[in-house]
C-alpha cells in the first residue's frame, strides 16, 4: 500500500500554513456580512420550506387609520413552496438517470475503475451537489481516502469560503470551512464555531472566539500511512457551479414566490373574515373618530351608536376566480423566470408529438445546456484524483479519456421514439439506435444481452453442424431444409 500511495501524493512535513491568520479573520467577517451569504442561507431555507411568510403579522388600521398589529384576526400563514418543485425539478431533469462516462480508452481494466468508483454512492453524492448548486450558486465535493479507497463528500456550501487564485475562479488559493457544533459539556450545551483551512499543505484546525483564531493543532496532511504524511499536489475540493456568475436561483424568483404565498395567504384570510369584508355605512357613531371606530371593529366585531343610529353595509363578495387567475399568473412566471417547464402545460393539447415535447422543456433546456458545460469542466478537475488514483494502481491512463454526459429525463413519445429508431437502422450504428430506445437503461449490457441471444439462436438453427472452427458455411442448406419443414408442416 506504501508503494500505491506514495507515488500519488507529495509529502509533507510542515506544521504550519502559509496563510497569515489576520487575513483569514477578515476573508470570514467579509463573507459572514456579505450580501451573497445572506443570499445563499435564504435559498437553504426556502428550500426547506422556510419562507418569509411564516414571520407575517397581521396588521390593521388603528387609531388615527396608523397601522396596528392585531391577534384577534385570521392569520394564515401559507406556503405554497414552488421554488423546491423548480429545484428539484431542475436536478431531476440532469441527475436523476444515471450520467454516461464515455472513455476513449477502452482497456478494460481502466473501465472497471471507472465503474467502481463512479457508483451509486457517487451518483448519490452528485445529486446532493446538484442540490447546493441551484440553492447556493456554487457547490462542492471533497475528494479523500477512506480505507484505501478514493471516496467523495459533499461539503455544505454554506460553510465554505473559497479564496480563489484568479477572477475566473478557476484556482483555489486557498478553502475556509466554518461549522457549528453543539455539545453536552458539564450539564449544558455548549456551541463551537470550528475552522478548517485547506491548502496544498493539508488542513489547519482552528476555533473562531470574538473574531480571532485560536489553534488546535498541527496541521493535518489528506492522508496518513503509518507515520508518514502526504498530500495531493492540487486541493482537493471540487467546485460545481450552475453558471459563471454563482447566483442562487431564489434571486430570480423570490418575489413571485413571497407574493404567492401572500396571495393565498390573504385568501384564506378573507374567506375565514367573511362579515367583515364589508363597505360601512354609519349613522350616528357614538365615538370620537373613524379610526376608533375601525379598530372597535376590528379588534370586537362591533361598535356602539347612539339611539337613533344605525349601521349598514354593502357585502363584498371574494371573488375566488379572480385569486385563482393570479395564482395561476405567478406560477407560470416562477416557472418562466426559473426556466423550469409546466409538466401540465396545456402545450400538449391532447397531441404529444415530439415537437410540442420539445417546446415545453425548451427553457429547463437552455438552462441544462450551460450547467453541463459548468459540470463537464468541474469533472475535468475531479478526473486529475481519479486518474492520479488509477494510475499509480499501475493502469494505463490516457489524458482526457472520460467524458460526462449528463442523460436528462425528459418525457417522450415511446410510440414515435421507437418508430423513429426503426427508420433509422442502416444509418446510425446498432449501439446508438439502441442508446436511443425508451426501454433501455444500460446500452452496453442490453448489446451483451442480444449477442447472448443471438449466439443460443444459431446454436439452435445450426446444432451440431457447426464445425470446430465456427464455419456455418455448409449448415445453410440444412437451415434451410427446417426452415422449410417448419412452413410445409
Amino acid at each position: 500500500m506504501f508503494e500505491f500511495i506514495k507515488n500519488i501524493f507529495n509529502r509533507r512535513q510542515k506544521t504550519m500554513i502559509n496563510v497569515d491568520l489576520t487575513e483569514i479573520e477578515q476573508v470570514i467577517q467579509e463573507h459572514l456580512n456579505s450580501q451573497k451569504y445572506r443570499e445563499m442561507i435564504d435559498g437553504n431555507k426556502y428550500f426547506a420550506g422556510q419562507h418569509d411568510v411564516l414571520k407575517r403579522l397581521r396588521q390593521a388600521i388603528g387609531g388615527a387609520g396608523v397601522l396596528t398589529t392585531v391577534s384577534n384576526l385570521p392569520n394564515n400563514r401559507i406556503v405554497d413552496n414552488q421554488y423546491k418543485k423548480l429545484v428539484k425539478q431542475k436536478v431531476n431533469y440532469l441527475l436523476s438517470k444515471a450520467p454516461t462516462f464515455s472513455a476513449d480508452n477502452e482497456s478494460e481494466p481502466y473501465e472497471q475503475e471507472i465503474q467502481d468508483i463512479f457508483n451509486k454512492s457517487f451518483l448519490r453524492t452528485l445529486k446532493k451537489v446538484g442540490v447546493d448548486v441551484f440553492n447556493n450558486g456554487i457547490g462542492w465535493m471533497y475528494v479523500y481516502y477512506e480505507n484505501n479507497e478514493l471516496k467523495f463528500k459533499r461539503l455544505n456550501a454554506v460553510e465554505v469560503i473559497p479564496v480563489w487564485a484568479d477572477n475566473e475562479h478557476s484556482q483555489l488559493n486557498y478553502a475556509i470551512r466554518i461549522y457549528r457544533t453543539r455539545e453536552f459539556v458539564k450539564n449544558a450545551f455548549v456551541e463551537t464555531d470550528n475552522v478548517e483551512i485547506y491548502t496544498k499543505e493539508g488542513i489547519e484546525y482552528y476555533e473562531l472566539k470574538a473574531n480571532k483564531l485560536i489553534q488546535k493543532g498541527e496541521v493535518r496532511p489528506y492522508l496518513t500511512v503509518g507515520e508518514q504524511a502526504f498530500n495531493w499536489e492540487n486541493i482537493p475540493l471540487i467546485a460545481f457551479r450552475a453558471e459563471e456568475l454563482e447566483q442562487p436561483l431564489l434571486k430570480r424568483v423570490k418575489v413571485l414566490q413571497d407574493t404567492l404565498n401572500e396571495l393565498m395567504s390573504d385568501f384564506a384570510n378573507n374567506m375565514q373574515e367573511d362579515t367583515r369584508n364589508t363597505i360601512l355605512i354609519l349613522k350616528n357613531y357614538d365615538g370620537e373618530d373613524l379610526g376608533e371606530f375601525r379598530k372597535n371593529l376590528s379588534t370586537y366585531g362591533a361598535v356602539k351608536v347612539s339611539d337613533d343610529g344605525d349601521l349598514k353595509s354593502l357585502s363584498v363578495e371574494v371573488n375566488a376566480a379572480n385569486y385563482e387567475a393570479i395564482v395561476n399568473l405567478l406560477k407560470k412566471s416562477i416557472i418562466e423566470n426559473g426556466a423550469g417547464f409546466d409538466a401540465k402545460s396545456d402545450t400538449l393539447g391532447g397531441n404529444p408529438n415530439q415537437l410540442n415535447i420539445r417546446s415545453m422543456y425548451s427553457d429547463i433546456d437552455l438552462e441544462a445546456n450551460d450547467l453541463e458545460n459548468e459540470f463537464q469542466a468541474s469533472f475535468e478537475e475531479l478526473m486529475w484524483f481519479v486518474n492520479s488514483h488509477i494510475s499509480n494502481k499501475g493502469i494505463k491512463v490516457l489524458k482526457g479519456d472520460v467524458d460526462l454526459i449528463l442523460n436528462r429525463d425528459i418525457l417522450i413519445n415511446e410510440s414515435q421514439a421507437i418508430t423513429d429508431i426503426k427508420n433509422s437502422i442502416g444509418l446510425l450504428s446498432t449501439e446508438t439506435l439502441v442508446e436511443q430506445h425508451p426501454f433501455v437503461q444500460d446500452a452496453k449490457k442490453e448489446l451483451e444481452r442480444l449477442k447472448t441471444e443471438q449466439d443460443k439462436q444459431t446454436e439452435q438453427v445450426y446444432g451440431s453442424n457447426i464445425n470446430a472452427t465456427g464455419d456455418t458455411s455448409n449448415t445453410q442448406g440444412v437451415a434451410d431444409g427446417k426452415l422449410l419443414a417448419n412452413e410445409s408442416n
